[in-house]
């Protein structure tokens, strides 16, 4: 895609490059740089010049061990294989979907969403916004990545459409709204739980789990 305005963060694709992403952000990352021909390149160039680095460096002795832990490792039963892209879910969605269709849970207003994955670092989720619905206003305890799978949204800080990622901070407050046309529906990674402003939100959230 040509189209995407909106990218990841050089520092948050250094990240990824390292391997040192908390796996939600990870997600949202490998998720956009399968829809942006300009960030895949930016990564596949860092990755050479990485490379290129670890290629002049001295080699290293090996830990105590590392021979038999590297035979256990041989001896493991193989990942998952991967998925393939279905839909408007491209291949590391559906990766964390099993293969399966989403399984939406209803949060009111005619919006959905689907948790794919959480633990101690965030979480990550799938939402479906119909079109001219909002998101309750809210601001951030830590970061939050959102990429637009389809449809749009607009907020405070600009229009997002299918392959654009709004990354937002502690200091940004605001209210996505879908876009006319299709529903608009997000991959959402977040690492800290988000500060409604209302209060049925509020209340709501320990059970929706936002």
């Amino acid at each position: 895609m040509t189209d995407i305005r909106h990218h990841i963060p050089n520092h948050i694709l250094d990240a990824y490059r390292a391997g040192s992403l908390p796996h939600v952000f990870a997600v949202v990352v490998a998720t956009h740089l399968s829809l942006c021909d300009q960030c895949r390149a930016s990564h596949e160039a860092g990755d050479m010049v990485g490379g290129a680095l670890l290629h002049q460096e001295e080699g290293a002795a090996l830990r105590p061990g590392a021979r038999d832990r590297m035979m256990v490792a041989l001896d493991s039963p193989p990942p998952p294989p991967l998925r393939r892209a279905s839909g408007v879910f491209p291949a590391p969605v559906m990766q964390e979907l099993g293969g399966r269709p989403p399984r939406w849970r209803m949060l009111g207003g005619g919006i959905r969403q689907q948790i794919l994955f959480a633990d101690r670092e965030g979480s990550l989720r799938l939402l479906y916004i119909p079109p001219g619905k909002a998101v309750p206003e809210h601001g951030h305890r830590g970061q939050e990545l959102t990429l637009v799978l389809q449809g749009s949204f607009s907020d405070s800080e600009g229009s997002f459409h299918r392959g654009d990622v709004e990354t937002a901070h502690e200091q940004i407050d605001h209210q996505p709204v879908a876009g006319p046309g299709l529903p608009c529906i997000c991959l959402a990674a977040t690492d800290a739980p988000l500060r409604f402003h209302a209060m049925i939100p509020r209340l709501l959230q320990p059970i929706f789990r936002i």
